[in-house]
């Protein structure tokens, strides 16, 4: 929709025209406030549009067709007249409401395409509509429906004439917080009302009324203790169902809505919410419930869940539809995503418990290690030294092996090679190990590796290793590594070679936990116990030939094992440190204490998981091993084991959650497995296929085996999540061309969930697609500023990078580099790729003062509330590129931070507590000197209405100083006072933009809490400034000012300025507004409602000859082009 008026402004110079502007919506993303099912596709009600998917199994995953039905009201309802019969071409009915807006659409499929078209104009009724009912009617045409109204009345409504034919009201005077309308004709209608009063009121609009027109209630239901927000009614049970604030469901045991029992009993009460209860549906064997707690909970009618359905982002869902037929139910979500969850049927995911029994006097011993071989046989280690073989489908079990010294303390890991052989490996106390394939165990040979015990065995495939040959490293005492080639002859022949020898850096718990190779053989990854990561060199000065043929030394001497020693490698390997390779590259404890778990290669990266709750992904450059960004996958999975990587692009964790094995998808954000194991301090093991996942784990003795059967195929996320809860700042990045010459504008939004998203809008197709998420904020993000990199800086072709800053609650600020380039895979068109440079909190700068006790301590709740990146100083001598970052901070202070990128640190420059109450907004900008020289200034504003203006040169050419001389400690000097100060407004000013007019000549716009806008024109001069306190000198003066009172009837949360005469204006009454910049005054263009409630941000950028598009954010993003 666009608005495009004349503009004609009467003044007192005289009549002032304006070019004519349009504003339209690109993209909005709002809550999903309403799902309706229409055949095989899904009806969503997102804002004032309706958007239309198809539910069939081979349908594409995009929308099917988008329309805007409403103006002004966001949507909550939808009601079809009639069934739509598939494959036919049959249209149906639907009726659209919300507010106190109603429209009637028609929707046909046709030939596999469908159409919304308008049947009826939009209509505006004066007061807010809960529920609605279609009626019979005489003819085909839709004639008339029941609305069940906000204050407890009922209104007949022609369609057709646009008009009320009859309006009831109950005697009961009240507000609903609920109703539901049941029957199809008017003098059999029912309204079920939930009441302020925590009450369900039934009445009936053909009831006899008393003198005053109003309807005695025919009785009235009590048992909540909150307000009642769902209801629900089940005529071939009989049954009502109420959802409230209290977190309950009530089920009450009605039998017939006409005519009522003097006592209605309470059937159930269901208590399974963390949070209050929106909406409840009754099935014929299930009950369904959606809560602000974000969950989607499947009842049965004993009271019991049956499922319980979590994967939205935030605080709640908004909107449920059921399929019965499919046996699944969709849910919308505040964080304006669409999900389908399958709840019965032979397609519902399901997982079975199954306890072995392995303790009995005919197996020896109980077990010690468990491993999965495939998906049908599974490997026990006891302490008495044996080795037992389960098959999974005979349930049989086989005895494969058995040596007292591997009793009391054994390690086991396998390897499956091609052709079905399997290759195992046993180490012992006494530091052998055992090698042998499944299929002949009596051909074991025990090499001596150590002469103490062996710490730690793992598999890897080394590129270029032929199918049956794999390498295993072997961890002794005194951090030894040992790398060993083993290969399986035909038939039964096992050659070991001797590869290597590492050394892992000095710890208590020194030995590996897991190897990879990377692509090209030539480095080794290894992670160990105390969580470091590092990077060997693999290369071998002999061939393979060589190294069996000329090895000396050999552990054993049976012909169907040959043992050759690398150069170097005497065996037994003893206490004292021989001879080896030390690590290439080393993180040390890069996941704490607790150890690393599993490190993988994938794509052109390395990504490590460890027990600190987190997974990294790093890069070789140059041997050198860099962290490029650290991820959390949910709250409370604090113990990773591993990464699964899938073809389409998602993520899988696996961990342990507590005491629950858990398999989580980062890309949907659910759990897709949660087993109750007790937790990871045991053996397990676990593999996957194409129909099952397989769980094994030793508990109590015993041998635990989970198998649960694949989720549906069909896709489970019909729309991505945005935010889980309100955005709260927007910052352009850049632009982008796609290799099919698209341009894509890239912005990054920051929210209350703690998470920056960095977002990708493709203007053509008018989609909105996540690149990706950066969650390292432990607090709310606040605030977003970027800074393109400079074309000095090498990037490869095609591509763009920029800096991004973070900043928000808990006095913390993240700095990342992020590299733009095309990528014809992704659906985008485009790929970023993340480099976290350095954080900063206020509370570890405190932590690293020297005499602290003199000084009066920051404080850790500090929230920065807005952020600027200055422009870099220039000098030829500089390391790199320096970046200031202003910071506007609710202490009441301003703060001047310093990038070293090349160390990786943000450096605390200045501060200054001038303003002495909270600062809300920060801008920067440059002046040019007189001698082609550069001042830098700043504008800060607070709370007070007061707008302060600083020369930060000296600030900041003492920290230049400070970088060339290579200063690692600098007393935090003061930021001094402002040159000049303006009082701009009576109270906080939540908006402020600079732009340069003419040499030396500024345009200073800002926007307030009391709805106005400030504008003034300033003259810097270019030779020097003076601090002058409060009044205007010789370094900055005034030169106009003017305001426009009342600009809009809200806090305004944006003004920008653009190029040449126009302003643009956001604010909290919901309208996006154009101004008009004259001599002395601000005259209004044009301005359009946008459908994003609480208005936190605005972001401008110009986009070509188009105009100007816009980006608001708050409850939802709305993308906007503004053309004049």
């Amino acid at each position: 929709m666009s608005v495009s008026p004349c503009v004609r402004e009467r003044t007192g110079k005289g009549l002032i025209s304006h070019p004519s502007a349009t504003m339209e919506t690109e993209l909005l993303l709002a809550p999903i406030t309403a799902l309706e099912i229409i055949g095989d596709h899904l009806v969503a009600g997102e804002g004032p549009n309706i958007t239309i998917y198809a539910l069939e199994p081979d349908a594409s995953p995009s929308l099917r067709c988008f329309k805007q039905v409403l103006c002004s009201h966001n949507i909550h309802g939808i009601k079809e007249q009639q069934r739509l019969a598939l494959g036919a071409n049959e249209a149906t009915t639907l009726a659209v409401f919300g507010g106190k807006s109603l429209a009637v659409v028609e929707f046909s499929l046709q030939n596999s395409t469908i159409k919304l078209a308008e049947l009826f104009p939009l209509c505006e009724l004066p007061d807010w509509i809960w529920d609605l009912q279609w009626l019979e009617g005489s003819t085909e045409t839709p004639s008339c429906v029941a609305l069940a109204l906000g204050h407890n009345s009922v209104a007949l409504y022609d369609c057709v004439g646009q008009r009320v034919l009859q309006e009831v009201h109950c005697q009961e005077k009240c507000i609903l917080y609920s109703a539901h309308l049941v029957g199809s004709r008017w003098d059999s209608l029912v309204l079920v009302a939930g009441t302020v009063f925590n009450q369900l009121v039934i009445w009936s609009a053909d009831d006899t009324a008393d003198d005053a027109g109003r309807v005695r209630p025919r009785g009235r239901i009590s048992g909540h203790h909150g307000v009642i927000f769902s209801i629900c009614y089940l005529e071939s049970k009989g049954i009502l169902a109420s959802a409230s604030d209290d977190r309950s469901l009530r089920l009450w045991g009605i039998s017939n809505l006409q005519a009522l029992p003097d006592h209605v009993p309470c059937l159930l009460v269901c208590y399974g919410h963390q949070s209050r209860v929106w909406s409840v549906r009754l099935l014929h064997d299930y009950i369904i419930s959606i809560g602000e707690d974000s969950a989607c909970l499947v009842w049965n009618y004993q009271g019991e869940i049956v499922h319980s359905f979590k994967g939205h982002k935030g605080r709640g869902l908004r909107a449920v539809a059921v399929h019965e037929a499919r046996g699944c139910v969709f849910t919308g979500g505040a964080d304006s995503g669409i999900r389908c969850w399958h709840f019965k049927g032979p397609r519902t995911n399901g997982s079975s418990l199954s306890q072995l029994n392995f303790p009995s006097p005919q197996r020896k011993g109980l077990p010690r290690a468990v491993k999965l071989v495939g998906v049908g046989h599974l490997l026990i280690a006891t302490d008495a030294g044996a080795v037992y073989s389960y098959d999974l489908t005979s349930k049989a079990w086989t005895l494969v092996l058995e040596d007292a010294a591997y009793q009391s303390y054994s390690l086991l890991e396998v390897s499956e090679l091609a052709g079905g052989e399997v290759l195992c490996a046993m180490g012992n106390i006494s530091g052998q190990v055992k090698l042998f394939l499944l299929r002949h165990p009596a051909q074991a040979k025990d090499l001596h590796l150590f002469e103490e015990k062996v710490h730690s065995l793992s598999w890897s495939s080394c590129p270029g290793q032929g199918l049956h040959t794999r390498s295993l490293f072997a961890s002794g005492s005194a951090g030894v590594l040992l790398w060993l080639e083993v290969s399986c002859r035909p038939p039964d022949a096992v050659t070991v070679a001797g590869k290597r020898h590492f050394l892992l850096p000095p710890c208590k718990h020194r030995w590996h936990t897991c190897t990879a190779f990377l692509p090209h053989g030539e480095l080794l990854l290894c992670g160990d116990r105390r969580g470091s990561v590092m990077l060997f060199a693999c290369r071998t000065p002999f061939n393979s030939e060589q190294e069996k043929t000329s090895g000396s030394g050999d552990f054993s001497h049976s012909n169907s094992v040959t043992v050759c020693n690398g150069p170097g490698l005497d065996f037994p390997i003893r206490g004292e440190r021989p001879p080896a390779e030390d690590p290439l590259s080393l993180l040390f404890g890069l996941h704490g204490k607790a150890g690393v778990t599993s490190v993988a290669c994938h794509r052109d990266f390395v990504y490590s998981t460890g027990r600190d709750g987190c997974y990294r992904q790093l890069q070789v450059v140059g041997r050198q091993l860099q962290v490029l960004r650290k991820q959390k996958p949910c709250k409370g999975l604090e113990w990773l084991e591993g990464l699964r990587f899938g073809s389409g692009g998602s993520t899988q964790v696996l961990g342990f959650h507590a005491t629950r094995f858990v398999v989580w998808d980062a890309s949907s954000n659910e759990t897709l497995l949660s087993i109750p194991c007790g937790g990871g301090h045991r053996s397990w093991s676990y593999t996957r296929c194409a129909s099952a996942e397989i769980f094994a784990y030793v508990k109590s003795g015993d041998v635990v085996v989970c198998r649960s059967r694949d989720a549906p195929s069909g896709r489970r996320v019909l729309k991505d999540s945005l935010h889980g809860r309100e955005l709260t700042c927007v910052c352009h990045v850049g632009a982008l061309k796609t290799s099919g010459q698209d341009l894509v504008s890239v912005f990054a939004t920051g929210s209350e969930d703690n998470v920056v998203n960095i977002l990708a809008f493709e203007a053509q197709s008018h989609t909105l697609t996540q690149l990706t998420a950066l969650g390292d904020h432990i607090s709310s993000v606040r605030a977003l500023a970027a800074m393109e990199r400079s074309s000095a800086i090498p990037q490869e072709a095609g591509s763009t990078s920029a800096i991004l800053f973070s900043a928000g609650g808990r006095a913390q600020i993240e700095c990342y580099s992020l590299q733009l380039r095309p990528d014809h895979g992704s659906s985008s068109g485009m790929l970023c790729q993340p480099v976290h440079l350095a954080s900063h909190r206020l509370d570890e700068e405190w932590d690293r003062m020297k005499n602290r006790h003199k000084l009066v301590k920051m404080d850790p709740e500090t929230r920065y509330m807005s952020i600027a990146v200055l422009a870099s100083p220039e000098g030829a001598e500089l390391p790199g590129p320096l970046l200031f970052l202003a910071a506007a901070c609710s202490d009441g202070s301003v703060r001047l931070f310093l990038l070293l990128e090349h160390t990786q640190k943000l450096w605390l420059v200045a501060e200054s507590f001038h303003h002495q109450r909270c600062v809300l907004k920060v801008q920067g900008f440059i002046c040019k000197t007189a001698d082609s020289g550069r001042r830098h200034c700043l504008v800060s504003a607070a709370t007070d209405g007061g707008i302060a203006f600083w020369d930060i040169t000296a600030t900041i050419d003492c920290a230049t100083e400070a970088v060339k001389a290579e200063v690692r400690e600098m007393k935090l000097p003061a930021l001094g006072t402002p040159v000049f100060t303006i009082q701009a407004h009576g109270c906080g000013v939540n908006s402020l933009h600079v732009q340069e007019r003419a040499s030396g000549h500024f345009l200073v716009a800002s926007g307030s809490d009391d709805g106005s806008i400030h504008l003034c024109v300033i003259e810097v001069n270019g030779k020097s400034m003076v601090s002058q306190g409060t009044t205007g000198g010789a370094g900055i003066r005034v030169l106009r000012k003017f305001s426009r009172p009342c600009a809009h009837a809200a806090h305004v949360m944006g003004v920008r300025l653009l190029h040449p005469n126009y302003l643009i204006s956001a604010s909290v009454d919901q309208r996006l507004t154009l101004w008009y910049l004259g001599e002395d005054s601000l005259s209004f263009v044009c301005s359009k409602f946008c459908h994003v409630a609480d208005v936190a941000a605005l972001e401008c950028w110009e986009s070509g000859q188009l105009g100007w598009r816009s980006v608001i954010c708050g409850q939802g993003l709305e993308v906007l082009l503004c053309r004049v």
